[in-house]
């Protein structure tokens, strides 16, 4: 499985479990560049918002953010269960079930 404990403190977040993935060089390529395209265009708003630019202007991005977020958000999930929710289920791990029922269930709030 690819998923593992993390053995410090330091490595997790406030909202993050402790539990890791490890990612092929491809899928870490993919998902950094689409983070990395996606914090440019929100320094974008921010300097549309410090130039004064026209509020549909904005919007208009900031629906942009949202729409890449969400294929950011697609591509990870897709991931997701094709890696760990299948592996944790062919080792008879079905509480990941679970765990992805409540992903789905925070993400669609």
């Amino acid at each position: 499985m690819t998923d593992t404990k993390a053995s410090t403190k330091d490595n997790n977040c406030c909202a993050c479990s402790e539990k890791r993935k490890e990612r092929s060089p491809e899928e870490y390529k993919d998902l950094i560049n689409r983070l990395s395209r996606i914090e440019g265009q929100v320094r974008g708003i921010k300097a549309m918002v410090e130039r004064g630019a026209y509020c549909p202007d904005i919007l208009i991005q900031t629906s942009a953010v949202n729409s890449a977020l969400n294929s950011f958000s697609k591509v990870l999930l897709s991931n997701h269960i094709r890696t760990c929710v299948r592996n944790d289920i062919k080792e008879g791990n079905d509480e990941v079930v679970e765990e992805l029922v409540t992903t789905l269930q925070k993400m669609m709030k």
